[in-house]
């Protein structure tokens, strides 16, 4: 809307007050003075007359004003409806000429903004969809509001609008604990072609002062496999270094034998040279051992048993403190390799700096689905990097660590067909479990 005004609106109105006050004493003498009616006939006919021109005059003098607070207000309608496209144009000389002004500077930073939003939105949903992680975004009332195209393919082919109890219900179990426990968790599924390793993580943060809560779930199998090579590489070469490490003085100690033997003055040193030889044999034996054990793991020989005779039979071993109440019915398991899982993850807690009071083992059985049994600590926990490597052979955090602990357990209960999950605990340390069928 374009006004063109001479005079100012404060000049106007001046000039259609002072028009009215002539106007109302001209007609008021006239109807008294020429006319010779009397004071109150005067003054009735006077306002008939005048209160019309006043009104129309006054409107017309504001008419521009008011159709301006007109466009403002659709125009400011229109920024509630998110549309910004809307101008006003007006006399630079108007009164509110700064008003319009303001409102079209206001409109033209509002559709920027929100162009530059929209562009942003579009390159995060675009990396997003992309992204080999899936990414839900829940509300307050907990119902889907956003999902990538990884989440509907892993989960459902639809997420968007459901709650969030819903898409659980089509989660495979591991992953549907992991989604629900409050802190990241690394869990294996099996598929019909291989197995899967996924880390699950969930955040809370507010929008617009409403809580929503982030789910992502990376699959690390891709780069684990990646890194079991890098790995296996590492164990070939700590082979061979503690191979040679030990082949070498023995060629050196054997070659003292002979000087001995062609010296019998001598004789006396060739027990100290056979011990020292003994001594090696023995340390690369233990040494190979070790390896070896975590690659020739045979099939397990499960069986029923009582879930105390296993406490009972490793708690010699390592102190621990056992959760009750204990199932009622037995597990049915291989007995040794089960032990040996346990024993494994209780030296990983006690490795980790927890008081030895803090160690605990947890065993829940559920109706017919199976056993899931849990080590627990307040240890230093694990980092995101250290819990995406935890699974893989020949990996350990620690200095004297062979890293086949953690990785024989999870291979035991594979075995089983069962699965392990690590889980960071609130307020420090680690919950390793693992899940084993019911018969």
């Amino acid at each position: 809307m374009r006004v063109h005004r001479r005079f100012s609106l404060a000049g106007r109105v001046a000039v259609v007050c002072l028009a009215n006050v002539f106007a109302t004493i001209a007609l008021f003498s006239i109807f008294q003075s020429w006319l010779g009616l009397n004071l109150l006939t005067s003054t009735a006919l006077t306002l008939l007359v005048v209160m019309p021109i006043t009104l129309i005059s006054s409107w017309r003098a504001l008419r521009h004003v008011n159709r301006t607070i007109e466009a403002l207000t659709d125009g400011v309608r229109s920024f509630h409806d998110r549309d910004f496209s809307l101008r006003i144009a007006a006399d630079p000389g108007s009164e509110i000429a700064e008003l319009i002004t303001l409102y079209n500077q206001v409109g033209d930073l509002l559709r920027d903004e929100r162009n530059q939003l929209y562009q942003k939105e579009l390159l995060l949903d675009t990396i997003l969809q992309g992204a080999p992680m899936a990414v839900i975004l829940t509300n307050a009332g907990d119902r889907v509001i956003y999902s990538n195209r990884f989440a509907r393919d892993i989960l459902a082919s639809r997420l968007d609008s459901l709650h969030f109890d819903e898409v659980l219900e089509n989660c495979p179990q591991p992953l549907r604990e992991a989604l629900q426990a409050p802190a990241d968790g690394l869990v294996t599924l099996r598929t019909a072609e291989q197995e899967e390793v996924y880390h699950s993580s969930r955040r809370l943060f507010y929008l617009n002062t409403q809580r929503h809560t982030l789910y992502i779930v990376k699959r690390l199998t891709p780069e684990l496999r990646r890194q079991e090579v890098a790995i296996w590489k590492k164990a070939i070469r700590l082979m061979n270094h503690e191979l040679n490490n030990s082949l070498a003085p023995i060629s050196s100690l054997v070659h003292s034998a002979r000087l001995v033997t062609e010296n019998p003055e001598h004789a006396h040193r060739r027990e100290e040279i056979f011990a020292a030889i003994e001594e090696r044999l023995v340390h690369l034996t233990h040494f190979l051992e070790g390896y070896a054990q975590f690659a020739r793991l045979p099939l397990p020989r499960k069986r029923e048993v009582d879930w105390n005779d296993v406490l009972t039979a490793i708690h010699p071993l390592s102190s621990f403190r056992v959760r009750q109440p204990l199932p009622a019915t037995n597990g049915f398991f291989d007995p040794a390799q089960v032990e040996q899982a346990l024993i494994n993850l209780l030296k990983n807690a006690h490795e980790s700096g927890s008081a030895p009071e803090d160690i605990e083992i947890s065993i829940q059985q559920s109706n017919g689905a199976g056993t899931l049994v849990q080590v627990l600590d307040r240890g230093k926990g694990m980092t995101a990097e250290e819990m995406e490597q935890a699974l893989l052979p020949f990996y350990s955090s620690k200095l004297t660590g062979t890293g086949l602990g953690l990785p024989l357990s999870s291979e035991i209960v594979e075995a089983h067909g069962g699965y392990v999950r690590l889980q960071s605990r609130e307020g420090g340390g680690m919950a390793v479990s693992f899940w084993l069928p019911a018969r």
